[in-house]
């Protein structure tokens, strides 16, 4: 897997229509809903901490891992400008270590999607309940097969924001349920540009695989809702939310 070094520098800028405000809000209401706001949270897959700092800012501590050692310094960065005191890890999700129990856990944006490998997949579900206090929530995202083949598929797709021009290519395999996405970024530098490139992968998992992968961890399933909502997921919903709960 790539470690997004030069990724990190303008993936901010790439996902400024994620709306975190309005997701982390969302996800605190299901919290809200099936439990209570954690007090002590880990944010798995952080990147650059994004949501972590907005929960640290609502008076949870946080616990932020991502593999990327580049998205932690951008994290860390936004940490000490906005003075929350986080804790940041670089680990690998699968291989995930912390110091002791959380009382809630997130994966948000289509992370999980990132591991390709479905032993690796299980693997690292089964370590956030590992870390979770008994009847405490995890709640993650994952893009759906749906989004895989008629959405991303093998498209090709070009965003233009501030001083940032990229060429996004994907090529889909549906025997596996993976797409190989190919990022080339045009990054403007004074009165030049700077190139770089950026390759990964992401799978898409069937809902039986998910389930099957939850009920190994010792996790039970309490919702599975369609983005940002509270509805049933349709055949053309793109993302999808489960709720889990540790016995």
């Amino acid at each position: 897997m790539s470690l997004y070094k030069d990724f990190a520098s303008v993936y901010d800028l790439l996902m400024d229509d994620a709306d975190y405000s309005g997701r982390t809000e969302y996800l605190c209401r299901l919290f809200e809903k099936f439990d209570r706001m954690p007090t002590l949270m880990l944010d798995l897959a952080c990147g650059t901490g994004e949501f972590s700092n907005r929960f640290a800012k609502k008076g949870v501590q946080v616990i932020g891992v991502d593999i990327s050692e580049d998205m932690l310094c951008v994290a860390k960065e936004k940490s000490a400008e906005k003075g929350n005191d986080i804790l940041y890890l670089c680990q690998a999700a699968e291989e995930l270590d912390l110091y002791g129990t959380v009382d809630g856990a997130v994966c948000c944006l289509d992370s999980l999607n990132h591991i390709t490998a479905y032993e690796d997949f299980c693997r690292a579900i089964a370590k956030v309940s590992l870390f979770l206090e008994p009847e405490r929530l995890f709640i993650f995202d994952v893009n759906t097969e749906y989004k895989h083949r008629e959405i991303l598929g093998n498209n090709t797709f070009v965003v233009e924001q501030d001083n940032v021009f990229c060429v996004w290519q994907n090529s889909f395999y549906s025997q596996e349920n993976i797409t190989d996405i190919s990022l080339d970024f045009f990054v403007k530098e004074q009165e030049s540009y700077k190139r770089f490139s950026e390759d990964f992968s992401e799978r898409a998992y069937t809902c039986k695989e998910i389930e099957e992968a939850i009920k190994s961890a010792g996790l039970k399933i309490e919702a599975v809702y369609a983005d940002m909502s509270e509805n049933s997921p349709l055949e053309n919903t793109d993302r999808v939310i489960y709720v889990t709960r540790k016995g």
